[in-house]
C-alpha cells in the first residue's frame, strides 16, 4: 500500500521548487524589481499556516516543505523590501 507521506513529499518537492527559479533570478541579478510584495506576504502567511498545521498533525512532508518554502519566501521578501529603498 502506498504511504500518503510519499505523495506528500512528491507534492512538497514540486511546490517548494516552484519558488527556486525566482529566488535564483533575484540572487543573480541582485534585483527584485517588478515583484509583488503583497503576493509574497500573503503566500508567506499561508505557508506559515501550512507549517503550523503540519506541526500539529505531525506530518513530515508538510513540515519539511513549508519550512523550506518559508525560508525561500523570506529571502524573496527581503530582496523586494531592499529594492524599494
Amino acid at each position: 500500500m502506498l504511504n500518503p507521506e510519499y505523495i506528500g513529499f512528491i507534492a512538497a518537492i514540486l511546490t517548494t521548487s516552484a519558488f527556486l527559479p525566482q529566488a535564483f533570478k533575484i540572487w543573480k541579478t541582485q534585483s527584485a524589481n517588478g515583484l509583488s510584495l503583497t503576493m509574497y506576504l500573503v503566500m508567506g502567511t499561508g505557508t506559515l499556516c501550512w507549517l503550523i498545521y503540519g506541526l500539529l498533525i505531525h506530518s513530515p512532508s508538510i513540515i519539511v516543505a513549508n519550512s523550506i518554502s518559508i525560508s525561500i519566501i523570506i529571502f524573496i521578501i527581503t530582496f523586494i523590501i531592499r529594492s524599494k529603498n
